[in-house]
C-alpha cells in the first residue's frame, strides 16, 4: 500500500467529518498530481524490471483517477463496491434533474420508480422534493459517467440482481465483472478498520444461547440525536432481548454516551447486554449467538450479515442505505425497516419481531438460503468464481490495448 499525499492538509480532514461528499471532491481536486507523479514513477521501475501496469482499478467516485489514466494512457477500470441499482438509481436522479422535475412532489414519494422495482422514488439517493445544489448534481453526474474506463467491477452477484446486472450491461457498453462478496475472496481476510475493535464481545457472545442475542451498529459516520438514543435504550431494554450495541465516541455530538441515559436504562441494559465503541463486525455476524442485526444498511454491512445468515433490522439515513433496506424488505425479504420518528414502542415491536416471533424466524430462513447462494457462488463453476476468472482473463489481454507514450521527459518513453 502506498499513500498518496493530497498536499490538502487540514481541509481533507474535516470535510471527512462533516460531509463525505465534500470529502470525494477534496480529494479530487488535490490527489491528481500526486497520483500522476507516482504513476510515472511506477511505470518507469516496471519498464526496468521488464514489466508494465496492465490497467488501474479505481472507485468510481474519485474520477480523477481515469484523468490520470487517460493521459499516461493506461486502461481504467471502475471498481462499484455497492449494489447495481445503486449505479442505476443514481442514473435515474440525474435523469429527473435533466427532465426538470425536480423538485418532485412529496405526496409521491411512496410510487415505485418505472423499470428499477422494487424502488420507490423515496429510495433514490438524495432527497427530491427540494431543489438540489449544482455541485452536488454534478457529482452524481461524475458518479455515473464511467468516462473512459473499458470495464466495471461490481461487488454484487447474479442471484442477487439478476435482472439489474442485466439493465446495467444495456446501459454501459463495456463488460461488467460482479463478484461477491469481495471480502469473502481472500484467504485469510483482515480487519480494514480505522477504528479500534473491542474483542472482548467475542467472549462474551460465547456464553450467549444460539441465535438470541441482537447486534446494533450504524456503522462509522452515523450519528444519532439525543431522542433517538434514549428511545432506542428504552425499547432495546423493554424488549429483553441480549445485545451488543455498538456507540461510537462521536455517535451523539461528541458528549459521553452514557449521560444520555436515565438511571433506570442503565439498569436495563446492564443486566443482558454489551455496549462497546466498536466491535470486530465480521466475527461478531459470524458467531452463532447472533440472531438479528439493527443496522444503517450499508452495503458492507448488508452483505456481511447476508453471508452469515442474520436477518436485519433496518433504518437507513442516506445514500445507498436507502435502496439496500428496499430490497432487504420488500424484494428479498429477509429484514424489517423502522421509518419515521424513532419512539420505544415501536422499536420493542421490531426487536421483537425479528428476534422472537415466527416472522423472524422466517427471515432467518430466507437470509440462510441466500447466504448458500452466495457460497456457491465462489465455489469453482459459480457465479462470482467464473466472473472473477473472467476478469483476470479481462485484465491480462489489456496490455496489447496500451502503445508507448512519452512521460514528462520528452526523452524518456515508456512501455505499459
Amino acid at each position: 500500500m502506498v499513500v498518496v499525499d493530497d498536499n490538502s492538509g487540514q481541509e481533507t480532514a474535516q470535510a471527512s467529518s462533516n460531509n463525505l461528499v465534500e470529502l470525494i471532491l477534496a480529494i479530487n481536486s488535490n490527489c491528481r498530481a500526486p497520483l500522476e507523479d507516482y504513476m510515472v514513477q511506477l511505470m518507469e521501475d516496471q519498464k526496468l524490471q521488464g514489466y508494465q501496469v496492465a490497467c488501474i482499478i479505481y472507485d468510481s467516485h474519485l474520477c480523477f483517477v481515469d484523468s490520470v489514466a487517460t493521459h499516461l494512457k493506461i486502461p481504467g477500470i471502475i471498481l462499484r463496491p455497492d449494489m447495481a441499482v445503486y449505479m442505476l438509481a443514481f442514473r435515474y436522479f440525474c435523469q429527473l434533474e435533466a427532465e426538470n422535475r425536480i423538485p418532485f412532489p412529496g405526496s409521491r414519494l411512496q410510487e415505485p420508480v418505472p423499470e428499477l422495482h422494487p424502488l420507490r422514488f423515496k429510495d433514490l439517493p438524495y432527497p427530491i422534493t427540494n431543489e438540489i445544489p449544482e455541485w452536488i448534481m454534478d457529482f452524481f453526474a461524475s458518479s455515473v459517467n464511467i468516462r473512459s474506463s473499458v470495464a466495471i467491477i461490481l461487488n454484487t452477484t447474479d442471484c442477487l440482481e439478476h435482472s439489474t446486472l442485466s439493465q446495467l450491461q444495456q446501459c454501459y457498453k463495456v463488460p461488467c465483472f460482479p463478484i461477491a462478496p469481495l471480502h469473502k475472496l481472500g484467504a485469510t481476510a483482515t480487519s480494514t478498520s480505522f477504528l479500534e475493535e473491542d474483542q472482548s464481545c467475542i467472549a462474551w457472545l460465547e456464553k450467549q444461547p444460539p441465535n438470541s442475542v441482537l447486534y446494533i451498529s450504524f456503522g462509522s459516520i452515523a450519528c444519532v440525536n439525543e431522542q433517538e438514543l434514549t428511545e432506542t435504550a428504552w425499547g432495546l431494554g423493554n424488549s429483553g432481548i441480549p445485545f451488543i450495541w455498538v456507540l461510537r465516541s462521536d455517535s451523539i455530538d461528541g458528549s459521553q454516551l452514557e449521560d444520555h441515559f436515565p438511571e433506570a436504562v442503565k439498569a436495563l441494559l446492564g443486566e443482558r447486554g454489551l455496549i462497546v465503541k466498536w466491535a470486530p463486525q465480521k466475527k461478531v455476524l459470524a458467531h452463532s449467538a447472533v440472531g438479528g442485526f439493527w443496522s444503517h444498511c450499508g452495503w458492507n454491512s448488508t452483505i456481511e450479515s447476508i453471508c452469515e445468515g442474520v436477518p436485519m433490522i433496518c433504518r437507513p439515513h442516506f445514500a445507498d442505505q436507502l435502496s439496500n433496506a428496499r430490497y432487504l424488505t420488500s424484494e428479498w425479504k429477509v429484514g424489517l425497516e423502522i421509518e419515521n420518528v424513532l419512539d420505544r414502542g415501536s422499536i420493542e415491536i421490531s426487536i421483537r419481531r425479528l428476534m422472537v416471533d415466527a416472522e423472524g424466524k422466517e427471515m432467518r430462513q430466507r437470509m440462510s438460503v441466500m447466504k448458500d447462494k452466495l457460497e456457491a457462488g465462489l465455489q469453482k463453476g459459480g457465479s462470482s468464481y467464473e466472473s472473477l476468472n473472467d476478469l483476470t482473463e479481462f485484465i491480462s489481454q489489456l496490455p496489447s490495448m496500451v502503445q508507448e507514450v512519452k512521460v514528462d521527459d520528452p526523452a524518456t518513453s515508456v512501455l505499459l
